[in-house]
């Protein structure tokens, strides 16, 4: 036990991939809990998870094209599927639900089969769990980037968003086009979670996005508020389950989300 709580506070320090790693959550942790409060406002908390499912068709696309690392091929078909998705939303009879349920799942089988027919798919099913101890300092360089992108966008569009996802016929009237903003966001959302599913992993990825805003949601009466306790309640439960998932062994995504889960339960009892 006195080894336990001396990784978690102490022991850490001494290697140097969670140091990283660390830095890591720091960087990825603000970008959710900004992106969160915009998918819980837009009740799209479905299209986060269709996009991380499709995150496997990305792999099995630059595995193909013979890349090294699929990141490109993942970044590019995470933004077509994006629009795409938004676009069929739009177009389509069926409910906004159904059609993202058969996205998700056809986007996630279409990954496995072309990856198990160049029997490439246990070498990439970290791709489902993460690994947030694997993030690199070379890493650092693009979530930053990613990070300055997300805060931009959500400083120029975050009303603009939430007008659309309020009341789209009230937008129309204001010569806004709710599809042109939905694709827009939807594709800085697949941006983000395509540069981090490795790390976070397609079965941990929606509950890191949406969590921390539906925590947030319970316990402020103000935008200002719901953003930035968001982003506080991502950072902490993402700075506290990387160190204790490298204390006791354990994924660090799923270490997580059970940390957010309990944030969001005792937000729940506090909610007036």
């Amino acid at each position: 036990m006195m080894t336990f709580i001396y990784d978690v506070f102490i022991g850490w320090q001494r290697y140097q991939f969670v140091r990283v790693a660390l830095v890591g959550v720091l960087l990825f942790a603000p970008m959710y809990g900004m992106l969160g409060t915009m998918i819980v406002n837009g009740r799209m908390a479905f299209f986060s998870d269709s996009l991380g499912h499709s995150a496997l068709t990305g792999v099995a696309l630059g595995v193909l094209l013979g890349m090294r690392d699929p990141l490109l091929a993942m970044l590019l078909f995470g933004v077509a599927f994006a629009a795409l998705l938004c676009w069929v939303k739009a177009r389509g009879k069926s409910s906004a639900d159904t059609t993202l349920g058969v996205f998700s799942s056809a986007a996630m089988a279409l990954g496995v089969v072309l990856l198990s027919l160049r029997g490439d798919f246990a070498k990439y099913s970290n791709y489902l769990i993460g690994d947030l101890l694997s993030i690199s300092a070379r890493d650092l360089i693009p979530l930053s980037a990613a990070l300055g992108l997300v805060a931009l966008y959500s400083a120029l569009r975050y009303n603009r968003l939430l007008l659309v996802s309020a009341n789209a016929s009230l937008a129309r009237s204001r010569g806004i086009n709710p599809l042109a903003v939905e694709i827009e966001f939807t594709a800085v959302v697949a941006l983000v979670v395509m540069l981090s599913i490795r790390w976070v992993g397609v079965l941990m990825l929606n509950a890191m996005l949406v969590i921390p805003a539906a925590c947030a949601r319970n316990v402020s009466d103000s935008v200002r508020a719901y953003i930035a306790r968001a982003i506080v309640i991502a950072l902490a439960c993402g700075v506290a389950g990387l160190l204790l998932s490298f204390a006791a062994g354990t994924s660090s995504g799923a270490t997580i989300v059970l940390l957010l889960t309990v944030c969001y339960a005792v937000t729940l009892a506090c909610a007036k």
